[in-house]
């Protein structure tokens, strides 16, 4: 007897490749994003501080009181083991001789020469920072009327508060991530 044609089941060869090729495809991208994710996943933290206490009077540019000098000091102590994992990789100051000798200490400590940037220019100097130091540690210090437009400027978050002019222990840890929100974390030192 003849076996009936039509009960016969024919399958077609090419389903198995097409199939292969599709998990290989799926496989592929998978570890392309997956290599991409780990690549992009560094944040760059951005220490923000003012400078320390200034010597008082009608001085245009005034260097540190004695109290200035013992917060710079403090900063060094912070900041500048260079043998620890997560150091800093930059300084940026303002030209300002009080921010330069805030962090005089801690830039030589670190063996660190700090960048002298435009205290007018908080948008450049946030894009500069992060991309000259993406996946790195910077600390910049500002003026009072600077310090929070570069943390907004790095966060993207317009509800910093202003700083009280009596105030030189203000501290911003902003964490800008490659992907997704920045993070910041105000502090006192």
């Amino acid at each position: 007897m003849k076996s009936d044609p039509v009960n016969v089941q024919h399958r077609p060869f090419m389903t198995p490749v097409w199939l292969f090729g599709s998990v290989g495809f799926l496989a592929l991208s998978v570890m392309i994003f997956a290599v991409w994710m780990w690549g992009t996943a560094n944040a760059t933290t951005v220490i923000v501080i003012r400078h320390a206490e200034k010597e008082t009077g009608e001085l245009v540019d005034p260097q540190l009181s004695a109290a200035g000098e013992a917060r710079a000091a403090l900063l060094e102590r912070m900041f500048g083991d260079s043998k620890v994992p997560g150091r800093l990789d930059a300084i940026y100051t303002s030209p300002a001789l009080r921010n330069r000798m805030t962090v005089a200490p801690l830039a030589a400590q670190l063996g660190i020469v700090p960048v002298v940037a435009p205290a007018d220019d908080t948008r450049g100097l946030a894009l500069r920072v992060l991309r000259e130091h993406s996946g790195g540690r910077v600390i910049i210090v500002g003026h009072v009327n600077t310090v929070p437009k570069i943390v907004s400027e790095l966060s993207g978050k317009s509800d910093i508060p202003r700083i009280d002019e009596r105030d030189y222990g203000v501290m911003y840890v902003v964490s800008v991530p490659r992907i997704g929100r920045a993070n910041v974390l105000r502090m006192s030192y």
